[in-house]
């Protein structure tokens, strides 16, 4: 055998990795693109003073005034996320709740359960973390550990009850999971308005966090917390692709009635899933309420949990790609601020957005048509098919 051809299969080997990273890449990617053009269309077409400059400097002006509202609002959207160790901290922040958010809809997703309720779950753990970490004075090593697990425990809980009644009932998640939010809401108001009010109980604010319960800062805003979120991703990469329970999660999501003749105990998996999901959920609000808010007050969580179905769906349901995709939705929620300050665009643009990448996201034939992009098949090992959904 010739050295060219030992070195040939490695080097296709490699090709082969590098062309299947690049086809998975590409059309998030490319959303996210097109998202952002879309977004420019809209911020023109909302501007006055772009109409008022063809009005009265013809083309010449008018081309000049799209390009100048433009490029000052996502100018000043990426300056106000990226443009000072401060701002980048500031972005950091608000892509940890993301991260673990995101993590939590991909790991159902991974199980065929589309976790709708990562929402209610969110805030029901917060409401538990807030009690263990304003009612019980303890050193610091036992009580932030003790305060998160509470957070963790409270979305698990709740999460795996979707999962049990999916499993024994076949009643859909889905629907499950969206009352299941209803219910956390409006628990969540008459508690602070009860035994989670702070005293006198004057307006719907719990009491604070004590500090020996907070996520340790580094500089400016930026908490453990987001170191947490990435040593979290990678424990939920490696339990989903290294561990066999990881393998009978994928199975089950993948077609449970195989997994179930494979001698698979899917009722198990299932709830196990929804739980971890929840556990996960659990730590984005414990994560924000401790290392920013440090009490709990009504409107605590801003869609985080409906956000992390766009992050799990831009991350084609892998932990990596999820945080690559709360990154980015942190920097745009971080830069959506700056932008409205020195721009005049209201914040809704960013929701915009997000909310297009979403769309381009669930229906990759919209890019592919768009950008002539020849279909392989059916998304070669790229999404993740959710059996909750149509089951």
């Amino acid at each position: 055998m010739t050295t060219d051809e030992k070195i040939t299969p490695s080097q296709n080997g490699l090709s082969s990795i590098i062309k299947q990273t690049f086809d998975l890449v590409l059309i998030p990617f490319l959303a996210v693109v097109t998202a952002l053009i879309i977004g420019g269309f809209i911020i023109v077409v909302t501007d006055a003073a772009v109409y008022t400059a063809f009005g009265e400097g013809g083309i010449g002006g008018g081309l000049a005034a799209i390009w100048t509202s433009v490029s000052v609002a996502y100018g000043s959207m990426f300056s106000g996320s990226l443009g000072s160790a401060r701002d980048i901290s500031e972005s950091l922040v608000a892509s940890t709740p993301y991260i673990f958010a995101g993590l939590a809809v991909a790991v159902g997703f991974r199980g065929g359960m589309f976790n709708i309720g990562v929402e209610g779950q969110l805030l029901l753990a917060v409401m538990a973390s807030v009690y263990v970490g304003s009612n019980f004075s303890l050193p610091w090593i036992i009580h932030l550990p003790l305060t998160i697990l509470a957070g963790m425990v409270a979305g698990a809980a709740w999460a795996a009850l979707a999962g049990y009644l999916k499993a024994k009932t076949g009643a859909h998640e889905v629907i499950n999971t969206i009352m299941m939010n209803y219910i956390v809401y409006l628990f969540s108001d008459w508690a602070l308005n009860g035994f989670l009010c702070r005293t006198p109980c004057s307006s719907p604010v719990s009491p604070p966090v004590l500090e020996s319960a907070f996520l340790p800062q580094f500089f400016y805003r930026l908490h453990f917390g987001f170191f947490l979120a990435l040593i979290v991703a990678f424990a939920v990469w490696w339990l989903l692709f290294k561990t066999t329970i990881g393998f009978e999660i994928r199975t089950v999501g993948t077609n449970p009635n195989a997994a179930r003749y494979g001698g698979i105990q899917t009722t198990k998996v299932m709830v196990l899933t929804m739980a971890i999901s929840g556990a996960l959920a659990g730590l984005a609000g414990a994560s924000e309420l401790l290392g920013v808010n440090r009490v709990l007050a009504a409107g605590f969580s801003s869609g985080y949990g409906f956000d992390a179905i766009a992050l799990a769906l831009l991350g084609r349901s892998h932990p990596l790609g999820v945080v690559l995709a709360a990154l980015l939705f942190g920097t745009l929620r971080s830069g959506a601020t700056r932008m409205q300050s020195l721009a005049n665009i209201p914040t809704d643009i960013i929701s915009i957005i997000q909310a297009l990448v979403i769309v381009f996201i669930a229906a990759p034939a919209i890019i592919r048509w768009i950008y002539r992009i020849k279909a392989k098949g059916a998304e070669e090992g790229g999404g993740v098919m959710v059996q909750g959904w149509g089951s």
